[in-house]
């Protein structure tokens, strides 16, 4: 660290230098008897060529000085390197704040809404400088500039890197494929301009100053705009710098589209601007670009900080971002995940998590499919069968590192149940996704009955290890012995034995109960001291841990043949003079059918988002056989039978979505209560649904649509068994035709 330095031209006395932050150039606070300065200077060391410029810097801080535009006053330039060892240039210190966070913690809403649109109002004046007048006409190369960057960053990226990155690789090429026709519009660039690299009035939401010009050209100014939105997509997950993450969903901040039609405003140009996924794709290239130089110079043994280390891992996930922004072949200035449908529009913070699924599905659940499905071929015939892969395992880990956990609990979440119905339609599309995102029935269901029902000794013990992953849980309600559609008519029974409660019956398709881990179950029981009360106030819920004597796991349950073990299987559970104490019970006695409707509701409207979501998934592959097969001299899907299937699918799926949505709008704003009819409604829509669209795509598939070649047999189980899963359809059109005739009728009175 420099001790002393005489600073000709700025103060005749010695300053004490201390060091500052930054990845890049070395930064210096220089501390006078009164008043304070900035140095920057080159790192040591060898350089990756044509960076670390802090002539150019120096240069164009001048020029925007002049212009008034608010940069630190530019002091002096030293090229002389037997100065300090490298050339550095000073400037004035301006006071003031630096958000380091994007997320800005510990700033109300309505500042934190001030602040991000003074950035894009400074970056909006910045496109707007005449160049001319700035005398910076000849500063950078001009059009061509997204060409340029995309060459440039690729030859750094290369110069520097260690490893092989596929994500990179492919990224470079469909950016050099994909070059905006546009590329001839030239401005001044910051080319790195952040949220970090702005200083605000000390106790105003104003700029003061614009740092680090490093990176700056002249060239196309949407480059500049999409880098400083590059937040908004931000992975999750992924803090290997402090000054970047997700910021999506955040109170106060604005919405993407909102920024961008402020920025578009104060430069008078249209808020449409083509080729934008071009230049967010650009912008995490350019970012893994950046962090790959940073864990260069590393390894060099030159970096700026002791931090650096932490850039090498970060490389291959940034790409893999620029790369799915890129594939997603969206053009305008929305990205690939919708506001909602209709009138039921996701919140800043569900787009944000609906968004981070869909990648995560893409990127890690998808390819692990074959993994998975060997896993169970290969221990068809194992006790091994009814553990987990460690593939899942791991997936489970990543997914909960990524903040993508336990999304189905609102107040855990932050989701509304309107906002997870999205999610739960991505989850549907493969058997196990759910649970990867700790968001798999039963106990999705069983945790908010204990969230919403239980003591806190029964959360503490039960609750948190769910919420963790450290266990799972299965819920013991149809009976072998009675018709279960019925729900009454459960016969298991419990009685109180002093400080005990004593359980006896027969339970069976308790899903989940074969998993290894599963170590709880909720059991609907009836009380014998209830009687002569009414019917629907004669069972209760209580808790009963798996590993309680006279608890008998019998056999497991095939559907169709198949034994679901990757769900945990359906069983056979019995209970024989199986003692429990009083504490396990939830609310209390009689109360399980008012614990049930406060459980079936979220938990029916997750199912049948999912069923939506498989529904979608089936469709797919039978637009794909369908447009690869022939028969007769024609492929299927001109045969007019096939296309009016596809049709009726399609028409079949949106109108199940949109009545399923509705319902969980319906229990947001009314509660499950008051939304019994809707809730009963998608129950018989999408299982009758899912089914149709399963059915046509295994006829297009022929023989192999039955076959384990393919998904649609399995698909066909889950969805066939979800029209008696929860209720059977009858009972529901039963409940749901009570209800209309009821309301009917009071609209009748009212209108007499």
């Amino acid at each position: 660290m420099i001790k002393q330095m005489p600073v000709p031209g700025v103060c005749p006395a010695a300053v004490c230098v201390s060091r500052r932050s930054g990845q890049s150039n070395p930064t210096f606070l220089l501390q006078a008897a009164h008043r304070s300065y900035v140095l920057r200077k080159k790192p040591p060391g060898a350089l990756l060529p044509g960076a670390h410029r802090v002539d150019r810097e120096f240069g164009v801080q001048r020029a925007l000085f002049s212009a008034r535009f608010p940069v630190p006053r530019p002091l002096l330039y030293c090229g002389d390197v037997s100065v300090i060892g490298t050339e550095f240039y000073v400037m004035e210190h301006v006071q003031g704040r630096i958000f380091r966070d994007p997320r800005l913690p510990g700033i109300s809403a309505a500042e934190r809404a001030a602040i991000y649109l003074a950035a894009v109002e400074v970056l909006a004046r910045l496109h707007s400088l005449d160049l001319s007048a700035l005398d910076l006409k000849n500063y950078g190369k001009g059009s061509g500039y997204c060409e340029r960057q995309v060459l440039t960053w690729t030859k750094q990226y290369r110069a520097a890197a260690h490893t092989d990155i596929p994500a990179m690789d492919k990224l470079i090429d469909w950016l050099s494929s994909n070059l905006p026709s546009n590329d001839s519009e030239v401005t001044l660039v910051h080319g790195d301009f952040r949220l970090d690299n702005v200083i605000f009035h000390p106790t105003e939401t104003r700029v003061l100053a614009v740092l680090d010009w490093e990176l700056s050209t002249t060239g196309h100014p949407i480059v500049d705009l999409a880098y400083f939105l590059m937040p908004y997509y931000w992975p999750r997950g992924l803090n290997f710098i402090d000054t970047m993450g997700a910021i999506r969903g955040i109170t106060g901040i604005p919405a993407p589209e909102e920024l961008i039609s402020v920025y578009c405003r104060c430069r008078s140009i249209s808020n449409s601007l083509p080729h934008w996924s071009f230049f967010q794709a650009l912008s995490f290239f350019k970012m893994a670009g950046i962090a790959q130089g940073i864990y260069a110079r590393h390894l060099l043994g030159n970096a700026s900080s002791p931090e650096a280390y932490k850039f090498g891992e970060s490389v291959e996930p940034l790409a893999g971002t620029g790369l799915r922004i890129a594939l997603s072949g969206v053009s305008s200035t929305s990205d690939a995940i919708p506001d909602g449908v209709g009138l039921f529009q996701l919140s800043q913070t569900g787009r944000e998590i609906l968004r981070q699924v869909r990648e995560f599905m893409k990127q890690h659940v998808f390819p692990a499919e074959k993994e998975v499905a060997e896993y169970y071929l290969k221990h068809a015939n194992s006790p091994l069968r009814w553990s987990r892969p460690e593939v899942i395992t791991k997936l489970k880990e990543r997914a909960r590192a990524s903040g993508l956990w336990n999304l189905f609990l609102p107040a855990v979440s932050g989701l509304s149940q309107l906002d997870y119905a999205f999610v739960a339609e991505e989850t549907g599309k493969c058997f196990f996704a759910p649970e990867i995102f700790n968001c798999q029935a039963p106990d999705t269901g069983n945790m908010e009955v204990l969230h919403k029902y239980g003591t806190e000794e029964q959360k503490r013990q039960w609750l948190e290890p769910l919420l963790q992953g450290e266990i799972t849980s299965c819920f013991c309600m149809t009976e072998p012995n009675v018709a279960s559609s019925d729900a009454t008519n459960m016969e298991t029974s419990l009685h109180r034995e002093g400080d005990t409660y004593v359980i006896n019956g027969k339970k069976w398709w308790s899903s989940g109960a074969g998993n290894t881990n599963c170590k709880v179950a909720v059991v609907l029981c009836r009380s014998q001291a209830a009687e002569h009360v009414d019917r629907h106030k004669q069972h209760s819920m209580i808790l009963v841990p798996l590993d309680t004597q006279g608890v008998k796991i019998i056999r497991p349950l095939t559907v169709f043949g198949q034994d679901d073990a990757s769900h945990g299987g359906h069983f056979e559970v019995h209970f024989d003079n199986v003692c429990v104490f009083l504490s396990n019970i939830l609310v209390g006695e009689g109360r399980g059918f008012e614990i049930a409707q406060g459980r079936l509701g979220p938990g029916r409207l997750h199912h049948c988002m999912r069923a939506v979501g498989l529904a979608e998934r089936a469709l797919e592959l039978l637009c794909r056989r369908a447009a690869t097969r022939q028969t007769f001299g024609k492929k299927l899907y001109k045969h007019e039978v096939v296309a009016h299937w596809i049709a009726e699918c399609r028409i079949a799926i949106d109108q199940s979505r949109l009545l399923t949505l509705s319902a969980a709008n319906a229990i947001d704003v009314l509660g499950s209560a008051t939304a019994r009819k809707q809730i009963a409604m998608i129950k018989v829509t999408a299982a009758r649904m899912a089914c149709k669209v399963v059915d046509c795509a295994i006829q297009v598939f022929g023989g192999a649509g039955v076959s384990g070649d393919f998904p649609l047999a399995q698909m066909y189980s889950a969805v066939r068994t979800l029209r008696i899963a929860d209720g059977p359809d009858e009972v529901h059109l039963s409940s749901i035709a009570y209800m209309e005739l009821r309301d009917q009728l009071q609209m009748s009175t009212a209108k007499l």
